[in-house]
């Protein structure tokens, strides 16, 4: 019997697969069982109403899709009063990713949303600060830290810090999040990007710019992810091209404590449990009886000598 729970900070989960924020919602429940899943995090709130941005918002491509939403959201009181309790009668637990304009409305709406079922909240810090000219909280480590910090403060509940790999030092803002009390870093978000369609000569999704995400980007999410882990001492969540066992246990063999499955829930709804019955399978051919044991353990090559590089 292989056993796949992972610790992360005060959570242990049953298994490191959960799925990525906006990619997964409840009528994913008619497909598979939820229970089946290390964790649930859902899709991002807003404490107001928002409909997001225009269409088109996706662009997809042979390896990767641009996705450009705009976090469209239907607000924290529904979140509250129809979100939470739909998943209450799940057993994994629930993290809730939040998003907001400032950092006092970051610790605000972490006050509200932190009722009973809620197990950790993410701080999508990837939205722009409106009070820093629209620059995206994570690619500034204060204001991670000041959003961390308001966070924790405003709720006793676990914090993610899900990263974005548009920063110009994502492990400074990693070292900013832990500092200020971050239970565990989320890395990464999708990647600033553009693409335009040369028959109209208009630009792929109607913001212009939107987030790469899909396998194409998981050797720079995974470069991301080992770097973060190697910087900080809280866990860290492998997130960025997910979608196979293989996928995941790169990511677990780099030091990430667990993994999100983001754009491959696109691709197949039944990825996820997928990916789990495929870990335990691997576990079984490797004789591993705790996929804990393979965290952080991937081998580094051996330097080549000196007489070794001459008779080359």
């Amino acid at each position: 019997m292989v056993d796949l729970s992972v610790k992360v900070g005060s959570l242990t989960l049953a298994n490191p697969v959960m799925p990525a924020s906006g990619t997964f919602a409840e009528g994913t429940s008619r497909v598979f069982d939820l229970d089946c899943l290390g964790a649930i995090v859902t899709k991002t709130i807003t404490q107001d109403i928002r409909e997001g941005v225009p269409p088109p918002r996706v662009a997809e491509f042979r390896d990767a899709t641009l996705f450009s939403i705009g976090i469209p959201s239907k607000g924290s009181d529904y979140y509250i009063e129809q979100t939470v309790p739909f998943y209450r009668r799940y057993t994994p637990p629930l993290v809730a990713s939040i998003s907001a304009n400032t950092i006092e409305e970051f610790g605000t709406l972490a006050a509200k949303i932190a009722v009973p079922g809620v197990a950790a909240i993410e701080a999508n810090v990837s939205c722009p600060n409106l009070k820093k000219d629209g620059r995206a909280f994570g690619m500034d480590p204060e204001a991670t830290y000041q959003v961390v910090k308001a966070m924790r403060e405003a709720c006793g509940l676990p914090v993610w810090a899900k990263m974005t790999p548009n920063a110009g030092n994502v492990v400074e803002v990693a070292l900013a999040a832990e500092q200020a009390g971050a239970e565990a870093l989320v890395v990464s978000n999708a990647i600033l990007a553009m693409a335009i369609d040369v028959e109209t000569f208009r630009p792929r999704v109607a913001n212009v710019m939107g987030g790469l995400t899909g396998a194409a980007t998981r050797p720079i999410m995974l470069r991301i992810a080992y770097q973060c882990v190697q910087a900080v001492k809280i866990p860290v969540i492998g997130c960025g091209g997910i979608g196979t066992a293989a996928d995941a246990l790169e990511f677990l063999l780099a030091g990430c404590r667990a993994v999100q499955v983001g754009t491959a829930n696109f691709v197949s709804p039944t990825a996820m449990p997928r990916l789990i019955q495929d870990l335990t399978a691997y576990c079984e051919r490797h004789g591993v009886s705790k996929l804990s044991d393979l965290i952080g353990a991937v081998r580094m090559h051996e330097p080549i000598k000196l007489q070794q590089k001459a008779a080359l």
